[in-house]
């Protein structure tokens, strides 16, 4: 799930970007890569932002076998709720002190903390091993004004979720593919089954894939304009306002739908949501999924021009004022491995970022995450800009306006007008 990021706090930490030097800013110049990486010798800190119970013993896993093949080189391992961790890093870079020499950071984070000098450029360095065979999308999340500071470490998109046994009740073998048969689909699964066909998320990066759809966006970054308040966008509102007013989906709590949508999928009382891999361990526990062959994927229902789900995911970042550069370059390039992403994947069902570990015998063992290699492909990035991750709340907002009865055209001038406050140089 993806999480809004608070604006008050992203403002508040790019005012004091001129004073950021304080954790130990780099001049970006990478040190010749040591003759024999084996003699690499020191202790560094990891903040992770995993699930500790779930997704953290895979992690600290891969940890002992890098520590096995690096002897003199020790992890010392933090888990960081990931909803506290990006204000605890930019406390501690900022006091320069109490930073980790690495940090999982979300996509929307990195070039934020690189434009406040608090990540390593990393260009040079071995923690950049083979950058030919990331994907286009995760890759582009790790840049800021064209120079690398972090590595791709599990990417993710949105996909159609579903109940085969449902959909087939309602007389369908396929998942719908356009928004106009997404309509057609969930409301004759209501007629035909007594459930409900479609249950929303309203959350701003579940937004995304309806404006994709009708050929929206939410900025130009090229030009430096703000384009969310456009006609291609304002169609995208008014289809998800009549999945809702058609009965093809219920009204959603503005609390707590994330959730709600789950435990209706998960129990029967829903047929189709959207969601990504990070979920799939999650529904599987469900009772209508203890036979995992009953869980259907396939890519977002195609709006008029295209089917567009969002890149999200996470990278992993060196802070510029580590005292121990080689060992988390060495760090970075193992855990973001071929080898180490395809363990990540087999035993947790998320994304990698290399395309060669999709081809690893333990990645095609899992075809709930092989599915997703296709949908990857057309994944639309976001904005890779510091101002990126302010963009969720205020479209967020906007998006409960529309469920609350606003119309389309004036929920989308609500998220323009903060827009323009966030980005006062932006036309």
């Amino acid at each position: 799930m993806r999480r809004a990021i608070s604006t008050v706090t992203v403002v508040a930490a790019l005012a004091v970007a001129a004073s950021a030097c304080g954790g130990g800013a780099s001049t970006g110049t990478a040190k010749p890569a040591p003759a024999d990486p084996a003699q690499i010798a020191g202790e560094i800190t990891w903040w992770d932002t995993t699930r500790p119970d779930s997704e953290g013993p895979t992690f600290q896993k891969l940890i002992k076998q890098f520590e096995a093949e690096h002897p003199k080189i020790k992890v010392k391992y933090v888990n960081v709720p990931s909803d506290q961790a990006q204000n605890q890093f930019q406390t501690a870079a900022q006091a320069g002190s109490g930073a980790p020499d690495v940090i999982r950071s979300e996509v929307a984070w990195t070039s934020q903390f690189a434009s406040l000098g608090y990540l390593q450029p990393l260009a040079g360095t071995r923690a950049v091993d083979d950058e030919s065979d990331y994907l286009a999308g995760p890759l582009s999340s790790t840049k800021y004004q064209g120079r690398t500071y972090a590595v791709p470490q599990v990417t993710d998109t949105l996909a159609l979720i579903y109940n085969r046994k449902l959909l087939k009740k309602a007389g369908y073998d396929q998942a719908p593919k356009t928004l106009e048969e997404l309509k057609k689909v969930a409301l004759d699964v209501k007629a035909r089954t007594g459930v409900n066909g479609l249950a929303l998320n309203v959350d701003s990066y579940f937004l995304l894939p309806f404006l994709y759809g009708e050929g929206g966006d939410l900025l130009d970054v090229m030009t430096k304009k703000i384009v969310v308040n456009s006609p291609a966008n304002a169609k995208a509102l008014t289809e998800v306002a009549d999945l809702v007013t058609s009965g093809a989906a219920p009204k959603p709590a503005l609390q707590d739908s994330y959730a709600n949508a789950m435990t209706a999928l998960k129990d029967g009382k829903a047929a189709m949501i959207y969601n990504g891999p990070w979920a799939l361990s999650e529904i599987y526990q469900g009772k209508e999924f203890k036979d995992k062959a009953n869980l259907g994927i396939a890519p977002v229902p195609a709006g008029s021009v295209k089917a567009g789900a969002p890149t999200g995911g996470w990278n992993l970042a060196v802070y510029a004022g580590s005292k121990n550069l080689d060992a988390s370059y060495e760090f970075l390039r193992f855990m973001s491995s071929a080898d180490a992403q395809a363990t990540v994947s087999s035993d947790l069902g998320l994304l990698p970022t290399r395309a060669s570990s999709f081809d690893d015998p333990k990645v095609k063992g899992r075809q709930d995450v092989a599915i997703f290699k296709p949908i990857l492909d057309t994944a639309v990035p976001r904005p890779w800009i510091p101002e990126g991750g302010q963009l969720f709340q205020p479209l967020l907002e906007g998006y409960q306006a529309l469920l609350g009865g606003a119309t389309p055209q004036d929920a989308l001038k609500q998220v323009d007008a903060k827009y323009h406050s966030i980005m006062k140089d932006w036309s």
